[in-house]
This record gives structure tokens, sequence and C-alpha cells, in this order.
């Protein structure tokens, strides 16, 4: 398996405590160069290949891969549990020195779910920012959803939970705290407690191996659960929670606007601007629960206000 991290040279510019010094100029502060090890995230490629033939090329941090390939599986609306997927291998892959790069992953996917999809293999490069990379519209999206029903009561979870999310996500994102250069989604139950976790440069793979965890662990589709997601909410991020059966999805930054469309079309709780202290809930609110006696906006903009004496 490659390495997670990786350690590079480079030279650090400083402020060298000195607040000036005079020169023929004038007066300036003054700086120091030194030379340091930094650790860095790993980025590498991996190839899906499905039944030998190659699917895609995507830009990943190396670790947790056959969940990344399972949930980017999923996304692609080609599974949906775990009999869909027969098995997954490594397949020859080497450096210039010789060594095994663990970067091509064959796939052995039941074929009748893949010949819907055949038409539209990628036979492009995805980045590590990359999402659905070509779906139309919502539409499209939408044809590929899990029911709703047979799903139990659904997701309810009080917003001091809710609003514990982003905290407890950081708290456990290991490579970020080595390298402050990852993504990570924390998929959780309604009581907060955090059910699984991954980081990848990609903010797209990081949900794609913790959909592919469930589906590993045959946990399909994701009901009652909350995606915690440590930056923006994309339109392609709702989609693989969708898809998933994750019934709200939580962002420490902003959703764009399709996002929302696409939420609101989903029956999905999608917040954002989730920061420990307040969130802007901007589809299904139903699903998360406030103290009763705090008054609305409402109540409060209809309250008589004193007159000035």
């Amino acid at each position: 398996m490659g390495r997670i991290t990786q350690r590079k040279q480079v030279t650090r510019v400083y402020r060298d405590g000195q607040s000036s010094h005079t020169t023929a100029e004038g007066s300036a502060e003054r700086f120091a160069l030194r030379t340091k090890q930094d650790v860095l995230a790993a980025e590498e490629p991996l190839e899906i290949r499905l039944g030998g033939e190659s699917f895609t090329v995507t830009m990943r941090t190396p670790g947790n891969d056959f969940e990344l390939v399972a949930g980017f599986l999923v996304a692609e609306g080609m599974l949906s549990s775990a009999q869909d997927l027969h098995s997954m291998r490594y397949c020859a892959g080497t450096d210039e020195l010789g060594n095994q790069t663990y970067n091509v992953i064959d796939c052995a996917v039941d074929p009748q779910r893949v010949q819907p999809v055949a038409g539209g293999r990628r036979h492009v490069l995805t980045t590590s920012a990359c999402g659905i990379c070509g779906t139309a519209s919502i539409d499209a999206v939408e044809k590929t959803l899990p029911a709703a029903s047979g799903r139990g009561p659904g997701l309810s979870i009080t917003a001091e939970t809710m609003l514990q999310l982003p905290d407890t996500l950081r708290e456990h994102q290991k490579i970020f705290a080595k390298t402050g250069g990852v993504h990570a989604a924390g998929l959780f139950d309604a009581g907060g407690t955090l059910m699984c976790l991954r980081e990848d440069v990609g903010r797209h793979n990081a949900v794609d191996k913790v959909v592919g965890w469930a589906l590993l662990e045959d946990q399909l589709p994701l009901a009652g659960t909350v995606l915690q997601v440590s930056g923006r909410a994309s339109f392609e991020l709702v989609q693989k929670a969708a898809l998933a059966g994750i019934e709200m999805l939580s962002a420490v930054g902003a959703p764009s606007s399709l996002a929302v469309d696409l939420a609101e079309r989903a029956g999905l709780t999608l917040v954002g601007f989730s920061r420990g202290h307040s969130a802007n809930i901007y589809t299904h609110s139903h699903r998360i629960k406030a103290r009763l006696d705090w008054p609305s906006q409402e109540a409060v903009s209809a309250a008589p206000r004193p007159s000035p004496r």
C-alpha cells in the first residue's frame, strides 16, 4: 500500500523575533530562512477496472482503496448492495524501481448491473476534486436515487448534537493533524456517535470511502444517519449522500444553489456553515429538533418594542 503521508524538505521563512533593523534604505523587519522537513498528504493515481477493462483513473490519498472504489461505483449508480460487487483485487502495477504501487484495482461486478452504464464509461482522468464529471442534470440523478420506503421512522437529531459534529470530526482527523492538507467525511448516527471517518486529498473521495465502507459492511441504505464533511456542500456531495440513502448532509462551508435544489427534491436535509455555535438549515429542517421554548424569528419580529422615553 502506498504511503498516506510523505516527508519533503522545505525552506521556511519567518520573522526572526526582532522588530526591525536599520539599513541604508531605512528601517526594515528582519527575516530568516531555515530548512526543515514537512509532512505532506500523499496523492497518487488509482486506475479502476471493470472485468479487466479500464473504467477511470482518479487521484487519491492511498488507503481504504477498496472502500473508495465501492463508494465511487455506488455514486455511478452501478451498485446498491454488497451482493452487486463480487470481488476486488489489486492488479500488477510497478514503479520505476519495480515495486508494487497498488494503484490499479480490478472489480468483478454483477454483469446485469454493468450493462446499463456501459455506454457511459469514463476513459478520462478524474481529479481528486471531481465528482459526477458530466451528469447533465438533477433529473439524471433522481432516476437512480434509492426508494424512500422501508427505511424505518427516519432521522431525528437534536440541534445540540448536530452542532457538535464538526468538532467531533476535527478531533478524529489524524492525517489532517499531521499535514493540514486533506478533507474529511464522517458518518454519524442520530445520537452523534461516529460510525466511520475517512480522509483524502479529494473531498469527493473521502465521501466515497465512507459510502464504500457502508456497502462492504452491507449497511446500505444508510437511513437514520448524518454525513458531516469538512468543506463545502457541492451538488456532487449531495448526490453521493442521497444515493447512499443518507438523510442529512452537514457541511462546515457553504452549499451551492444546485446542491440545495437537489437536496430539496431528493428529500435530504442539507446544513451549511455548521460552526459549533450556529448553522444554516437549507432543506427539510423537520429532522432537526430544537428547544421549543426559544421564540421563533417571527415571534421576535412581532413582539412590541418599548417606546422611547
